[in-house]
């Protein structure tokens, strides 16, 4: 018995119709690879944009929401104040730059200055130095007008000498009821556009821009783009397409590009990266299954013609050597699909693990920010708490020694127990701002309930007693829930705080806190006598950024992140209208002692 080659028959077999069905299958299959891969790529593109602005809003947001409260603490400071009073008392003047630098150091700022009604600058954080902004004229800054008049502002302006981006914060110096001058910080972004040039510069593909409300280049990771407008990035914008945010068939599409808004500043943040690599890695998958796709079908009609070539006299060999080598075939390809798709899981895992990462340490420093914020609108109660007991101790010290000298025992026992009470109320307050404002991690714990009321109002206590809002309390003093205590204090300070704004131009102003319990569930309500929510702002109050107040009063964080808090030991927090004000009420899960009394 004698074998021919299959391959010497192969050529006549096929035929003109088998080598058109290959060209065509070869065709196809190239052309849905690259459509696949196209497509897929600016996916995929498309969501690493977004991920990567979201990191670079929240490190810009978080480095100017880090400086925002600060010229409120240096207009509330007393020898900022003298100074201004006394522009040429040369004692007061240096006092007032030692305090300025000290303060500055401290913050991490640039320069703080401080700016008569005039426009001149009476004191400096650089006074020491060359360019010390001491007696300059400020009057013509963009940020004078707008605090003179009582208003807080900022700015954004780029150096001069040294070319890097710069932001200032302006907050007016109330003296008897008027504006006696100006609070300036002037704090440094350079280090955030030093970090994103140092970035895009690994890759060589990434642009990152701010765009300020006139639609003007602030900041670039590109020193070329800066001081440009929007209308050069319309050149390299690839259009939004149906699925995938990009259009892969625009002739134009050189780069992708995603932006944010930066609502507290009016600015966009924007992300320019090259995506003409896409198509690239497109054309190679078509190219690398067009061959793949060809070799399976040559390979395919190889077998098939061997196969007709000894069917005469191998039968039934033949049909179980198909038989086997499909078997093969399909365990080969279960098994590679079965690879790809672990890897893909691992990948997903990966991916979701740094997310949830990155997510939590962002929510942290939002937490911190509203804490430290939450303390800058609280300063000037927080300083009148600790100058009155320290001007009664200087006073009580005095008395000692005089009485000291008479002999009289009796009244100097009574002014050391009178010293020995303030300092231990100092000591209260002292310790909870300390505790108030540490930066912590989320402890869950069997936490008093009444023991977070107290605290809230022992921190808004000269609040309270300034705006004379009278408090009526309804507390349970024995429930306890499982939460983290320190953060159930900023959620009821944030709630406290917000019912005392709204009562600000009420003719009666009460401020009411209940606590009570029903079932297994504790509940805690802050209501006010204020006018009420508005049924459009209701609907939003716990979006982020969201804020009725006047700019530089808030972030339009603190219900947000209050939300969150709640959400966190387990329970919700919801606002609603009552009869003559408004409320806020949440819901935190009893300890099991309490739950089954």
């Amino acid at each position: 018995m004698t074998f021919q080659n299959p391959l010497a028959a192969f050529p006549a077999a096929l035929g003109a119709l088998g080598w058109a069905i290959l060209v065509s299958l070869g065709v196809g299959a190239a052309a849905f690879a690259f459509n696949w891969s196209e497509r897929t790529g600016y996916v995929q593109l498309n969501d690493a944009l977004i991920h990567q602005l979201d990191l670079y809003a929240a490190t810009l947001e978080s480095e100017l929401a880090r400086h925002e409260y600060l010229p409120g603490i240096v207009a509330l400071d007393e020898e900022v104040k003298a100074v201004l009073q006394a522009p040429s008392d040369a004692r007061a003047v240096a006092m007032a730059n030692r305090r300025l630098a000290s303060l500055n150091v401290r913050a991490g700022s640039l320069a703080i200055f401080i700016i008569d009604p005039k426009g001149q600058v009476r004191a400096a954080s650089n006074w020491y130095q060359a360019q010390s902004l001491v007696g300059r004229d400020l009057s013509r800054a963009p940020f004078f007008a707008a605090s003179i008049k009582g208003q807080p502002s900022q700015f954004f302006a780029r150096s001069e000498v040294r070319d890097s981006p710069e932001f200032f914060f302006a907050q007016p110096v109330l003296g008897n009821g008027a504006v006696s001058g100006i609070a300036v910080v002037k704090i440094s972004l350079d280090p955030i556009e030093a970090t994103w040039i140092a970035s895009t510069a690994q890759s060589q593909q990434e642009t990152v821009l701010v765009l300020d409300e006139n639609d003007k280049i602030i900041i670039a990771s590109d020193p070329a783009w800066r001081s440009t407008s929007a209308d050069s990035l319309r050149a390299r914008l690839v259009r939004p397409g149906p699925q995938t945010g990009l259009n892969p068939a625009s002739p134009s599409a050189v780069h992708a590009i995603q932006n944010t808004l930066i609502a507290s500043k009016g600015w966009r943040l924007v992300t320019m990266t090259n995506a003409s690599g896409v198509r690239a890695r497109a054309w190679q998958a078509a190219m690398g299954t067009g061959v793949v796709a060809a070799f399976i079908v040559l390979l395919a009609l190889y077998l098939a013609q061997r196969r007709r070539a000894i069917a005469n006299t191998l039968r039934a060999r033949a049909a179980l050597q198909q038989a086997h080598d499909e078997l093969e075939l399909r365990i080969a390809q279960r098994t590679t699909e079965l690879h790809e798709i672990n890897q893909e899981l691992l990948h997903e895992i990966g991916v979701r693990k740094h997310a949830e990462q990155v997510l939590r340490e962002s929510q942290d420093e939002l937490l911190h920010a509203s804490k430290l914020a939450l303390l800058g609108q609280m300063s000037a109660g927080i300083t009148h708490e600790i100058s009155q007991p320290l001007t009664a101790l200087r006073s009580l010290s005095f008395n000692t020694q005089l009485l000291l000298k008479r002999g009289d025992l009796a009244r100097i026992e009574k002014n050391l127990q009178s010293i020995t009470d303030l300092t231990e109320r100092m000591g209260r307050l002292t310790e909870q701002l300390k505790s108030f404002s540490r930066k912590t991690p989320l402890a869950l714990h069997d936490f008093v309930l009444a023991k977070a009321v107290d605290n809230t109002l022992l921190l808004l206590e000269n609040r309270l007693r300034v705006e004379q809002i009278e408090v009526v309390l309804d507390v349970d003093p024995s429930l306890r829930s499982l939460c983290d205590g320190n953060r159930l204090e900023q959620v009821l300070i944030n709630l406290c705080a917000n019912a005392i704004d709204a009562m600000r131009d009420a003719p009666q102003r009460k401020l009411m806190v209940r606590v009570w319990s029903e079932g297994d569930t504790a509940f805690i309500r802050v209501s006010d006598s204020g006018p009420g929510i508005a049924d459009k702002v209701l609907a939003r109050v716990f979006e982020p950024f969201f804020s009725t107040k006047l700019p530089g009063e808030g972030l339009g964080l603190g219900l947000a992140i209050s939300a969150d808090i709640v959400r966190e030991f387990g329970g919700t927090l919801r606002a609603f209208n009552i009869p003559g004000g408004a409320a806020f009420e949440l819901d935190l899960p009893l300890t099991e002692e309490h739950s089954h009394v």
